[in-house]
């Protein structure tokens, strides 16, 4: 089974990661993470994060000067109507204390938790195995998802066929 029916029909939870993998076309990951975004796309299931996404994924475009990857990120996540990023508020602040006083998460981590259970994502979904176990929310890890990798597979590949 894949990702996509793993997650259900949402709304889902995405960590930073999956974004990354999407927007930059990550060679291993992007089979994994393009279901879902194509989903979102359709209309199909409804794609949740906090604005922290935002501020995480223009960091690293911003600091080698490729500003039209920021401009990227920032209309996927901004300008989609199937991507909801949730505003980071005093409610979002105090369940992210709570979770990290509790879990001993990193802020971030707490902040992205907190917002998943905020808009009632039942998975959530990452590639950060320091995450804890929380009550309804699962967590699922993208290399999980990865084809293990095979040397006939690859071998056919470069043969024309199949292995």
């Amino acid at each position: 089974m894949g990702l996509i029916e793993d997650i259900g029909e949402g709304p889902v939870a995405l960590d930073t990661a999956p974004f990354i993998y999407w927007i930059e076309e990550h060679p291993d990951y992007l089979g994994v993470v393009g279901p879902v975004f194509r989903a979102a796309d359709a209309g199909d299931v409804e794609v949740v994060s906090s604005k922290l996404t935002l501020l995480e994924v223009m960091v690293v475009p911003y600091r080698v000067g490729q500003l039209q990857l920021a401009e990227r990120y920032e209309l996927l996540l901004t300008g989609s109507r199937h991507i909801r990023l949730l505003d980071i508020d005093l409610d979002l602040l105090r369940a992210a204390a709570y979770l990290r006083a509790l879990h001993g998460v990193r802020t971030p981590d707490a902040l992205q938790l907190a917002a998943a259970l905020a808009a009632r994502a039942t998975v959530f979904v990452t590639n950060d195995r320091r995450l804890p176990t929380l009550p309804g929310l699962e967590i699922l890890q993208l290399a999980d998802y990865l084809q293990p990798f095979s040397w006939q597979r690859t071998v056919g590949s470069l043969r024309g066929r199949s292995a």
